[in-house]
């Protein structure tokens, strides 16, 4: 049985078997699927599987991650041109994450909060037929990939951190979340405190979570898996006491089991933004520009549709506005 099927076995009521639905399909995702030209939205997409390859350690000078980025353009560049010559976008997402990046049960299709973002960010550059090829990764493959060049971006809820910055560029911030605890009903863990020394805490290998979970100074044993979803069959089969991960990816976990909740506040700040080569300037001042369009226009913004169709059910009321860009130049 594949780890999506476990994880939907849980889930109970009408929303559940929605959601059961989706998951049962989740690891299906990792299908090659021909990618064909398309004149209306959404752009056509391709699904592979990356291939194994680890990316290297490294360590980062002090930075802002909030200001990290160069300011917008839309002159093409290098990076640009070779997206156009080579007619479709390449892009590394997760497609193992209800509401962010999953395939939809009835079209097939890859849907979320970050696949819309991947789409605009399509049409801009290719226009309104852009095509695009969604390669879906593991967490401690995403530095690699873009090192490689076998993708042009990655959204797939990545956080911008100094260490990412030594490594690969990011765009502005398009997100704001933080980590979070998520745990069984009637666990006795209420917090991120001592409450976790001895225990098995969840999260993805290469994840942001790894070194939150390691200078905690709670005594908590860390449980490595390849993502957030294959944390919560640990947690089903009695493997895992607790997952680690965002609070807007767990948000989605307990969406699809409603027998685990969230604890505790959340414990600190993950700026997302969309990553590049370091080499692609043109590339990230023409991602920037996109995101620019994509903030404007208040409550009927590009960002605002988007979260009120994915996240809202979930995480709430929208926020007032999306994150504010801002920039190194």
């Amino acid at each position: 049985m594949t780890a999506g099927a476990r994880a939907g076995r849980r889930v109970r009521g009408p929303a559940g078997r929605r959601a059961a639905l989706w998951v049962a399909l989740l690891s299906s995702v990792l299908v090659a699927v021909p990618a064909a030209a398309v004149t209306a939205e959404p752009p056509t997409v391709r699904v592979e599987t990356a291939r194994p390859l680890a990316a290297p350690a490294a360590r980062a000078p002090s930075c802002d991650p909030r200001r990290a980025s160069p300011r917008p353009s839309r002159v093409d560049g290098p990076a640009v041109r070779r997206i156009r010559e080579r007619g479709h976008l390449v892009a590394g997402v997760d497609l193992n994450s209800y509401l962010w990046g999953s395939r939809d049960p009835y079209t097939r299709e890859p849907v979320g909060f970050d696949v819309d973002l991947v789409r605009a960010i399509a049409r801009d550059v290719l226009g309104p037929d852009a095509t695009v090829r969604f390669v879906s990764m593991p967490p401690g493959q995403r530095i690699a990939r873009l090192k490689a060049r076998q993708v042009d971006v990655i959204v797939r809820t990545m956080s911008i951190t100094c260490e990412r910055l030594n490594e690969v560029a990011f765009s502005s911030v398009y997100f704001e979340t933080g980590h979070r605890l998520l745990v069984p009903e009637g666990s006795p863990i209420t917090g991120f405190d001592e409450r976790l020394r001895g225990r098995r805490v969840c999260l993805g290998k290469g994840s942001s979570a790894a070194e939150l979970l390691r200078t905690s100074g709670t005594g908590a044993r860390a449980v490595e898996t390849a993502s957030h979803l294959d944390c919560l069959v640990e947690l089903q089969q009695g493997k895992a006491d607790a997952i680690l991960t965002h609070a807007t990816l767990a948000a989605g976990l307990a969406a699809q089991d409603p027998t685990v909740r969230l604890v505790g506040p959340r414990l600190d700040t993950a700026l997302y933004g969309v990553a590049m080569n370091k080499d692609d300037t043109d590339l990230v001042r023409r991602v920037n520009a996109v995101l620019e369009d994509y903030r404007e226009g208040g409550g009927r913004s590009p960002w605002m549709i988007s979260y009120d169709k994915w996240l809202a059910p979930i995480l709430g009321a929208r926020p007032q506005a999306p994150p504010r860009a801002q920039y190194t130049d």
